[in-house]
This record gives C-alpha cells, structure tokens and sequence, in this order.
C-alpha cells in the first residue's frame, strides 16, 4: 500500500511541473510575502494596497515558494514595477538565499531609471550593461528576463534592450559569474531608494 501512495504523490508531483511548465504563474499573491524569504532588514519590504512596497536599507526577498521548487533553470521571469526618484533595484537570477551582503550567486538584472550608478535598468550588472533609460520614474512598466541555455535577454515594456550571450566568456566587477540554476530575488538597495513591484511571475521552459 506504501507504494501506492509513492506511486500517486509521485505522479502528482509531475503533474503539478508538467502543469507549470510553459504558464505564466504569479509569485506574489498581493497580500503578504509568503513564499519569500528577506536578508538583512525584512522591514525593507512590505506590502500596501496589493503592491510590494521596497523602502529601507540594503535587503533581498528571495522567492522560496513551491514553484518549481524555487529552482530555476531555462525560465522567464517578468515584473510589473514603478521606481520612485533616485531609486535603485534589481531582479537578481540563478541566486539563492544568503543572510548577508548582495548575492554572491545569480546575475543582476538592473532597475534604476535615475540612480546615481550609470548602468541603468535592463543592466545585466557589470557584464553588459545599460547606459540608455527607457522608462520614467513613476511610471508603471514591466522588465522581462529570458533566460535560456548560455543567453540572457531582457525586454522593456515588450522591447529588447539587451541580449547577453554567456558563451563569449566575460568577467565583471563582481567576479566571475556562470548561468546555472537557483531562485530570484527582489533587491532593496538604499534608504533612499523607494520601488513598487505589483506583479511577480515566471514561466518555467522546457
């Protein structure tokens, strides 16, 4: 009977990947911020009005949630988000969670229309980077990553902005960095920085 019952969680468990895989599914269930996990200063993040308010000192909500068990590999995440003056951000990809310090692990995908640091949103940060601004703070938009064998592509409001191919082998101020698989994470940079995300999903590929 065990078996059975082995047989019938493992066969729905590969419904449940089979049923995500290729659908767009939402991360953020405009309530609270269960399925994600926060380094650092969790007051940093908040939500007010269905929207996930950033506002505080240097944090990152990781996504820890059932959806492909928070381990992504060929996927697309796409955000619906606002940047407030002076506000710097990002969508950091293939990382996990880590207490302390920015992420060690996963590439940076840069939001900061007017940030004092000139790579701009759409940035894979220090690898390609952005200098152009494509948007206006206070104005609702939303930042697509494709990320899909060696290549990350990175659209604005439906536009591509940057395509960065990882098998033309580069290295960053941040060190080495190399495509693998891992979470996402929403980035809390400064004090004075102020972002609103409303909308959070991925699509698993195959």
């Amino acid at each position: 009977m065990k078996y059975f019952f082995s047989i019938i969680a493992l066969l729905a468990f590969t419904f449940q990947l089979s049923a995500q895989s290729g659908e767009w599914i939402e991360l953020f269930n405009g309530k609270n911020l269960d399925g994600w996990k926060i380094s650092e200063n969790p007051g940093s993040f908040t939500v007010e009005d269905g929207v996930i308010k950033v506002a505080g000192p240097r944090g990152h909500a990781f996504y820890i949630g059932e959806v492909g068990n928070h381990d992504f590999k060929n996927f697309e995440v796409m955000v619906e988000l606002k940047t407030m003056p002076k506000a710097n951000s990002g969508i950091f990809i293939h990382t996990e969670y880590q207490e302390n310090g920015w992420p060690n692990k996963g590439y940076e995908i840069q939001v900061n229309q007017s940030h004092s640091d000139w790579r701009k949103t759409g940035s894979v940060y220090s690898f390609q980077d952005v200098k152009e601004t494509y948007v206006q703070d206070g104005e609702w938009y939303t930042e697509h990553v494709i990320v899909n064998g060696d290549k990350i592509t990175v659209k604005i409001n439906g536009k591509t902005i940057n395509e960065y191919d990882e098998s033309d082998v580069r290295t960053g101020d941040l060190g080495d960095k190399k495509l693998s698989s891992g979470t996402i994470a929403l980035q809390a940079h400064d004090p004075e920085s102020v972002i609103y995300y409303r909308s959070v999903k991925v699509k698993i590929l195959d």
